[in-house]
C-alpha cells in the first residue's frame, strides 16, 4: 500500500512522504483529532482507545510532524520548513484569519508550518518583521497579504525569496497573486434575484474607493444587462460595510415611490441593517422584500430569516497561494507571474424568493 495516498511527492531527495491525510484514513478519524492526538494538545476530549489508533497508524506509515526529527544529528543543517506569513491586519476582520488558516491547513499536510506576522501598516514593524523572516534560516518563501484587495508595494527585501501575494496584487506583475473573483460574486448574487423573477434590484454597496465594491459593482451591472435590465443609478448606495449604514441605505430605498423588490448588498453586515430597515417599514424577508448578503461570515446563518449570500472564499485563497508558494521554492517550478482570481460558491437561504407579485 502507497503512503502518500496516491501522490508523489518528492520535494525530499525524491522520496514520499506520507501526510496527516494518510494518517486520518488507516485511523478512521477525521484530520483534526489526527492533528489533537500528535499535538498532544490538553483538554481534547478524544477516547483512550481513539489515541491509540493515532498513534499506530502515524507509525505504521513513518508519519512524523512537521520539523520533527528524531534522528537529527547536533549539528544538522537546519531544515527549510516554515512559510511566513505577512498581513498588514490581522485581529480586525475575521477573513485574514480564515485565509491564514487555509494557508496553515494546506502547509501542514504538506509537511510545512506556517508563521503569521501582522505588521498594523508600521513601515517601522514591517521592517522588523522582513529582517527577522530573512534571517530565519527555516523560511522557505513568504506570502504577503493585506486585509482588503488592493494593489501593493511589494517590499524591496523580498526581491531574492520565493514571494506570493494574497488579496492583493502589484504592478509590474512579478509575483503570483491570489485574489477574489469580485466581479463574478457580484454577477452570481445579482443574477440569483433575477433568476427568481426580480427586475428592480437595489444594491447597496461598500466603500466606492475599495476594489471589491468596484468589481462588485461591476458584476451587479452585468448581470442586469444579460436580462436586460437597463442600470438605474438611484438604486445604488455607497456603504461602509457596517449595519448601520445597510439600515439607513435600506430606509431610503424602501421608502422610494416605487421600491426595489430585491436589495443585494456588498456584505452581511450591511444586509442585516437592511433587514432592520425592512422590519422597520412593516416589510417581510424575503415575502415583501428580498435580501441577498454577501461575504458568508457565521452570524448569517442565524439571521431571521437565515441569509442567503455568496462566499468570499478566503480559506480556499489561503490554500492556493500555500500550493503555489510550495510549487515555486521547494518544487522548483517555473510558473509565470499572473493574477489567479478564486471565485466563491452561492449559498442559497431563506432571505431571497420570488417578488410578491410574480
Amino acid at each position: 500500500m502507497g503512503k502518500n495516498n496516491g501522490r508523489d511527492d518528492t520535494r525530499r531527495g525524491g522520496s514520499t512522504r506520507p501526510t496527516m491525510t494518510d494518517v486520518a484514513r488507516i485511523a478512521g478519524v477525521s484530520q483534526s483529532s489526527v492533528s489533537l492526538v500528535l499535538n498532544q494538545m490538553s483538554g481534547s476530549r478524544i477516547s483512550p482507545e481513539t489515541q491509540a489508533k493515532v498513534r499506530e497508524a502515524a507509525h505504521k506509515i513513518g508519519y512524523q510532524l512537521p520539523g520533527v526529527r528524531h534522528d537529527r544529528p547536533s549539528q544538522a543543517i537546519v531544515e527549510k520548513d516554515t512559510i511566513a506569513f505577512i498581513v498588514d491586519e490581522i485581529s480586525t476582520s475575521p477573513h485574514p484569519v480564515v485565509s491564514l488558516d487555509g494557508a496553515r491547513d494546506y502547509a501542514f499536510e504538506q509537511g510545512f508550518l506556517v508563521s503569521a506576522h501582522a505588521t498594523r501598516s508600521n513601515p517601522d514593524l514591517e521592517e522588523a518583521v522582513l529582517r527577522s523572516v530573512l534571517r530565519d534560516p527555516s523560511i522557505v518563501g513568504v506570502i504577503f497579504a493585506t486585509i482588503f484587495t488592493r494593489r501593493v508595494h511589494v517590499p524591496k527585501q523580498l526581491q531574492n525569496i520565493p514571494t506570493v501575494l494574497l488579496n492583493c496584487y502589484a504592478e509590474p506583475r512579478q509575483h503570483m497573486a491570489i485574489v477574489p473573483g469580485e466581479v463574478a460574486g457580484g454577477f452570481a448574487a445579482t443574477a440569483h434575484l433575477t433568476s427568481l423573477g426580480h427586475r428592480r434590484i437595489g444594491f447597496i454597496n461598500g466603500e466606492s474607493w475599495m476594489d471589491a465594491a468596484v468589481d462588485r459593482l461591476k458584476g451587479y451591472k452585468q448581470a442586469l444587462a444579460t436580462v436586460d435590465v437597463a442600470f438605474d443609478p438611484d438604486l445604488v448606495r455607497d456603504g461602509d460595510w457596517l449595519p448601520l449604514r445597510g439600515y439607513e441605505a435600506g430606509l431610503e430605498l424602501l421608502s422610494m415611490p416605487n421600491p426595489p423588490t430585491a436589495i443585494f448588498c456588498g456584505n452581511d453586515l450591511m444586509a442585516i441593517g437592511v433587514m432592520e430597515a425592512a422590519a422597520e417599514k412593516g416589510l417581510r424577508v424575503p415575502e415583501d422584500v428580498s435580501v441577498m448578503g454577501y461575504d458568508d461570515q457565521e452570524l448569517a446563518r442565524y439571521t431571521h430569516p437565515p441569509l442567503s449570500t455568496l462566499v468570499l472564499p478566503n480559506y480556499e485563497m489561503g490554500q492556493k497561494a500555500a500550493e503555489i508558494l510550495i510549487d515555486i521554492a521547494v518544487h522548483q517550478k517555473e510558473l509565470r507571474p499572473m493574477t489567479i482570481k478564486v471565485d466563491g460558491p452561492l449559498v442559497v437561504r431563506s432571505s431571497t424568493a420570488k417578488p410578491a407579485n410574480s
